[in-house]
This record gives structure tokens, C-alpha cells and sequence, in this order.
């Protein structure tokens, strides 16, 4: 194989971000000496950059780590500008961005039917280390993506990551998710509407969804597609190992298991054969356009989502599914007065058995910090003035039972330093939790982070407030900001710290990032205190 000539994107000149953001907004290199670009590809040939949708990594271990990409020249067509045949991607890993110490090579089948995506589990790295990746497919090289490994058991770093959610590509630019490639995380959480499924035009003016609402296979592929094509999330991807999971956008807004939002009873089975239809083309197009292992492709309308990922000594991840199990959402999913069906023992967000894999993950834990990534509002809502407790149903306040059954095992077992990470809301917010959130004097069992969008809902405000009927009715919400951004964490053994950082502005590209609120936890003293 002749190298990459010396004027290439994946020749970088120096260590860090500088090298990687080169080598990711540039595009593939084409192999060998005095090579000519390609105008067009002849039948059954690979044009010259099937990488235009970049490279990830995620779901890290201490001994290794999901790579990932897709071949896609021509990202927005139904097969992506690919032939129908498999693809030979070789793919290696090395201590340089220079490759000069290559450490694990391998090779991939893209395929057709997995729309020549490639999830490669690499295995037989050191713990808590940055590594370089890339592909090669025919003769061509992909970006350089970095990653790192999770740290060794029972040791005890600090370990930096960061958390995001709901990035709808019609009301902004991805400028946040730059930022935090910046910031060279450990690993990124994102916790759900990662895409958004609504037609062209539908949600703003900034930037403009491809095609109608989504609803086959080729259009919840070619929405990915137009996604990863933003420089800033690729960006992202090329820095730090993901760690995904969903919220309902990915499918269908508000969706319940095979509920759509706008089920219809009267047709019965109908509507659920059909939504369950889009479900199963929704679920296997997001396996295939996230860095996940392939023990989590999905099987006819089911994608084992929730999973456990454990940082050393200082964390252990727990994260959940709180969209695939759930019963269907009470008084439907708007602001409701809190009523008997909020309580039904028989409701469920989780399914029985994702909540007892949760229960038993808290019981092994034995680490400092024991994090629960997940999708949406845990702590108590309440709007409503007076004794009446209103609440969010699409949220945990629909499903008090589930939540109470979670408080109570946190405060039977005595799991310490339970933190509960959020996204979904468009807004940020930080919560004490207890048991009973309508009696402050009751224990504190731990806190809750929620992130802002990365563009939901455009630039938010500096001044916009939830009202003082919100501030009277939880006092156990500590924090409040209607700005864009995501949440910086830094977690050792001895104390857990957020920093809620902010954009002004994502209706066009630029902005600077802020601190706009920094928390801390120490170790042992459940509670927020600022930083």
C-alpha cells in the first residue's frame, strides 16, 4: 500500500484537536502516487470518498471500543451512492495520529443491508488510554478519529465527560457540539432526540429537514445521513467515544412502545401494525448510524438498548430506556393535575425487566458514583398552584410508581451518591431527589442534572424564567437556564462536578461557550452545592 501523499488531511503535523478537527472536516484521501480525482464511479466500483459521514467510536471498555463508519459518497441518495455488493473496510488503531505505532489491525464487510455500515469491536487495548483509528476502504483512507478506553477495575481516575440532548438540525447550528469537542471529553453521553423525525419545514427556518416526516427505512437512513453531515457533530465523533441512547424522535415524537403519538383506538390493530413497521425501520436504521456493537442490532421491532458501562472505581453508568418499555403515557402526554393512573402500580416506564436489571446494577456497583444516564424528567414537576400536583406525563411524574419504586430501592439499599443525568426538556435544570418530593424535610437521596438542547427551540433567553407558581411548588429544584449548550462533568473519588455550559446563541453559527452555573457533590454528602 502506498502511503497517503504528504499534502493529505490525515497528515497531521501535531497532537491534539487542531489535528483531528483537520483531519475530520476534510474528507478521505485517496491512495497513491500522483492519483487523479474521480469524477464518476464505474458500475460496482466505490467512488473516491465514501467517508463523508466521518467516524465514531463509542460503548468504550477498559480493553476496547466500537469504531465505526458508513460508506456513503453520495450520503442522501436511498443506497447512499454505494453499489449493492459487500465492501472490504480495514480498519487500525494506533498510539499516534501519525500511525507510526500501529497496535491492532482488522477488517470489516460492509453490507448492503446495513447500508455498508461498519461496527468494528476492538478489543485488546490498555485501559484508560487515547488511541487514533481509521478506515481504509478501497484504496481510500478515512478521516483519523480519536478515542480512549475506560479506565481499569478498582482503579481511580478522574474521569471527564460530557452530556447532550435534542439537536434538531432545522432550529440551529451544532456550534455546541464543537465546543465540546474542544474540551477533548473522556466520553460523551447523549441521551436522545439525536435527529428529529418531522418533515421538511416543519420545525424552523435556520437550516431545512431532507424529505417528508420519516416513516421507511430509506428515510430515517438518508435523516441520519443529512445529520452526519454537519462538521461540528463529526467533529465530536472523531474526539471522544459516544455512549448513546434514544428519546422518542428518533421514532416518532411521544411515542409509548408500539404507540405512536397520535394513536388512533379506533382502528386497533392497524395502527399498531403499522407504527410497529416504523418502529422496526426507525430502530435498525439507528443501530446502523451508531457506534454500538453488533450484539445490539436490532431484531424485528427490539433493540437491547440499556446497558451498564463501568469507569474504574470512580463511576459506574447505568443507562436506561425509558421510551421502548413503557405503557402508554396517562391523561395522555401533556400538563395534567395529578390523578389516580399517575400512581397505577401496573404503569411502567421501564418494563419489569430493565427495572430489575437496574436495581441489580445499583446492588453491584462498587464504585464512588453511581450515574443513571437516561432521557427525561425524573424529580417532580409540578405547575399547578396549591395542594394539587401537577406534572409532565410524558415524563417520570406520568409514572410515579416506577419512580417511587427506583427512590426506594435507592433509600432501602443505601445506594450512595446516586445521580441521575437528563436531557429532553429543552431547558436546564437541577434538582435535589427525594423520596417524597412534597416534603422537603425527607431524606436527600441524590441529585439530577438536565441538560439544555443543543438547538431545540432555537437560541432560548437569558432572562426566561418557569415563574414563581414553579419556584413555590419545588423547592427542590436548584438551578434554571433557558440557554443552548450541554453539561461538563469531572468526577473523582472524592467529589462530583457539573458545569452547565452555554451558547446565546445557535440560530447562526459562532457562538462562544460560557460556564453559566457550576455544581459540586462531594462524596458522601448527598446535595448540590456551588462550585
Amino acid at each position: 500500500m502506498t502511503p497517503p501523499r504528504t499534502s493529505s488531511p490525515n497528515s497531521l503535523h501535531r497532537r491534539g484537536f487542531l489535528g483531528i478537527a483537520g483531519a475530520a472536516g476534510a474528507g478521505a484521501v485517496l491512495l497513491g502516487t500522483g492519483a487523479a480525482p474521480v469524477a464518476s464511479a464505474a458500475p460496482g466500483r466505490v467512488p473516491r470518498d465514501p467517508f463523508q459521514l466521518g467516524v465514531a467510536s463509542g460503548d468504550p471498555l477498559p480493553d476496547g471500543v466500537v469504531l465505526w463508519t458508513r460508506l456513503a459518497p453520495k450520503p442522501l441518495d436511498e443506497d447512499g451512492g454505494m453499489p449493492r455488493r459487500p465492501v472490504a473496510v480495514h480498519w487500525e488503531v494506533a498510539l499516534d495520529e501519525r500511525f507510526r505505532k500501529v497496535v491492532r489491525r482488522g477488517v470489516e464487510h460492509a453490507v448492503p443491508a446495513e447500508a455498508h455500515t461498519v461496527h468494528a469491536d476492538v478489543r485488546g487495548l490498555r485501559p484508560h488510554h487515547e488511541y487514533y483509528y481509521r478506515f481504509r476502504a478501497e484504496n481510500v483512507l478515512s478521516p483519523v478519529g480519536r478515542t480512549r478506553t475506560a479506565p481499569a477495575p478498582g482503579t481511580s481516575p478522574t474521569v471527564d465527560f460530557a452530556f447532550a440532548s435534542c439537536a434538531n438540525w432545522e432550529q440551529g447550528h451544532f456550534t455546541a457540539y464543537r465546543h465540546m469537542a474542544e474540551e477533548r471529553p473522556d466520553v460523551v453521553f447523549h441521551l436522545g432526540d439525536y435527529l428529529y423525525e418531522y418533515a421538511a419545514g416543519v420545525n424552523g427556518k435556520v437550516r431545512t429537514h431532507h424529505g417528508d416526516e420519516m416513516n421507511t427505512l430509506a428515510e430515517y437512513r438518508a435523516r441520519h445521513a443529512q445529520y452526519k453531515t454537519d462538521p461540528d457533530l463529526r467533529l465530536l465523533h472523531a474526539t471522544a467515544p459516544f455512549v448513546v441512547t434514544w428519546d422518542d424522535h428518533e421514532t416518532d415524537n411521544n411515542y409509548a412502545d408500539l404507540s405512536p403519538e397520535n394513536h388512533d383506538p379506533g382502528q386497533g390493530n392497524d395502527t399498531t401494525a403499522r407504527f410497529a413497521a416504523r418502529r422496526r425501520a426507525a430502530y435498525q436504521a439507528y443501530w446502523e448510524h451508531m457506534p454500538l456493537r453488533r450484539l445490539r442490532k436490532p431484531v424485528d421491532t427490539a433493540l437491547p438498548l440499556y446497558r451498564r458501562l463501568e469507569y474504574g472505581a470512580t463511576a459506574t453508568f447505568s443507562v436506561l430506556d425509558t421510551r421502548q418499555y413503557r405503557t402508554n403515557q396517562p391523561y395522555g402526554d401533556k400538563w395534567q393535575v395529578s390523578g389516580p393512573d399517575q400512581w397505577d402500580p401496573k404503569a411502567t416506564i421501564l418494563g419489569d425487566e430493565q427495572h430489575a436489571w437496574l436495581e441489580r446494577s445499583l446492588a453491584r456497583s462498587r464504585s464512588t458514583w453511581n450515574v443513571v444516564p437516561q432521557q427525561i424528567y425524573f424529580a417532580n414537576w409540578d405547575a399547578v398552584a396549591g395542594p394539587d400536583d401537577g406534572g409532565y406525563n410524558d415524563g417520570w411524574d406520568g409514572y410515579r410508581a416506577s419512580r417511587d419504586r427506583v427512590l426506594g430501592y435507592v433509600e432501602e439499599r443505601r445506594i450512595d451518591n446516586f445521580v441521575v443525568l437528563t436531557g429532553d426538556v429543552h431547558n436546564n435544570w437541577t434538582n435535589d431527589l427525594r423520596r417524597d418530593f412534597e416534603r422537603p424535610e425527607t431524606r436527600l437521596l441524590g441529585s439530577e442534572f438536565v441538560t439544555t438542547s443543543i438547538t431545540s427551540g432555537g437560541d432560548g433567553s437569558a432572562t426566561h424564567d418557569p415563574g414563581q407558581v414553579y419556584w413555590d411548588e419545588n423547592p427542590h429544584t436548584k438551578y434554571y437556564s433557558s440557554r443552548r449548550g450541554y453539561v461538563r462533568c469531572s468526577v473523582s473519588k472524592q467529589q462530583y462536578t457539573a458545569d452547565y455550559r452555554v451558547v446565546d446563541y445557535v440560530t447562526r453559527p459562532g457562538a462562544p461557550v460560557r460556564t453559566d452555573k457550576s455544581f459540586v457533590i462531594e462524596a458522601g454528602v448527598p446535595g448540590v452545592q456551588d462550585a
